[in-house]
Order: C-alpha cells, then structure tokens, then sequence
C-alpha cells in the first residue's frame, strides 16, 4: 500500500511493484542491467531522464497529437530535469511519485484508457526498470499496440545509456 492508497503487488527479487498480478495485466515488461556502481532509484530517474533519446521527443509529440482527439492528456516527454529529492504526491514529469524508497521509485500516469505503473528498482549495482499497465477500454488496448514493443526498446536503451553515463562519470 502506498501513502496515496493504491493497493500494488510486489515483485520479488526485482523489488519492484505492479498494479496487479502478472496474469492480471494487459501488460508487464521487466528489464535490468547490471551497472558498474549503485545507485538510488532517483539517481537513475535522472540519469534515464536527462538526456532525451535522438527520436525520444518526436515519438512524444507524434502520441501526443494521435491521442489528443481521444481526449489523451499530452505527455510532452522528459523535462531533463533533476530532482534532488521526491516524495509521494511529487511529479516527476508526465509521472505522479506513488511510492518511494531506498531500493525503489514507483511512477504512475492514469486516465480513462489506461493506467501505467514504472517502477524503478535498484539492489547493489542491479537497475531494473519494471513496467505494468492495466487498460481500461479499446483504445488503451488499441494504444498498447505500438507502444508495447516500442516501450521494451525504450527502456532497453534507456539501461544502457545509464550504464555507460556511469562508466564515463566519477560517483559522487
């Protein structure tokens, strides 16, 4: 149970929440990699954050023009904004901060159509970034479509460019 009330199931080793259980969701994606130093959750928000993919911003605006006649709240995308610190009922761009802790930053974006969970989990040096969604109608069935595949590249890269961020940067 999270401050702001929504019940979530937890995700073992990944220590990561869900909406729900896995049998439960329209859909779940899980990825981790293993970087060469720890870090907290928010240090990797703003590292996955702060410097946008190169086709991250169009891919953003081109949702948020198709979504908008179905009455879809633009996103924008990521501000690249770094957050010193977070707490519960904070917004971390697009996200409303659900759940935070020392091993975990749980995000959220609800609407009509869907609701989305991104819950970003750290355990020594492992990053996971664990994704749930839960639709709500045919065009949240129909929006998951492409989006589905494209959030696992996403977020595939996303690791990477962390973990290479870490590898070129001193800690501290």
């Amino acid at each position: 149970m999270t401050e702001t009330g929504s019940t979530f199931v937890p995700l073992g080793e990944a220590n990561a929440l869900l909406l729900a259980p896995v049998e439960e969701l329209d859909y779940f994606d899980t990825r981790a990699i293993l970087l060469p130093r720890p870090v907290t959750p928010l240090e990797a928000w703003n590292l996955t954050t702060e410097r946008p993919l190169p086709l991250l911003p169009l891919a953003f605006r081109i949702r948020d023009a198709i979504c908008a006649p179905f009455g879809v709240a633009p996103i924008g995308g990521f501000s690249g904004t770094r957050s010193s610190e977070v707490a519960v009922g904070d917004q971390l761009d697009f996200f409303l901060v659900e759940h935070v802790s020392d091993t975990c930053l749980c995000l959220t974006a609800r609407d009509r159509h869907l609701d989305v969970l991104t819950c970003l989990s750290c355990k020594g040096r492992s990053l996971a970034i664990t994704s749930s969604v839960r639709t709500h109608n045919a065009f949240g069935r129909l929006y998951m479509l492409p989006v589905g595949p494209a959030h696992k590249l996403i977020v595939s890269r996303l690791l990477k460019r962390v973990a290479d961020a870490l590898e070129e940067a001193p800690a501290g």
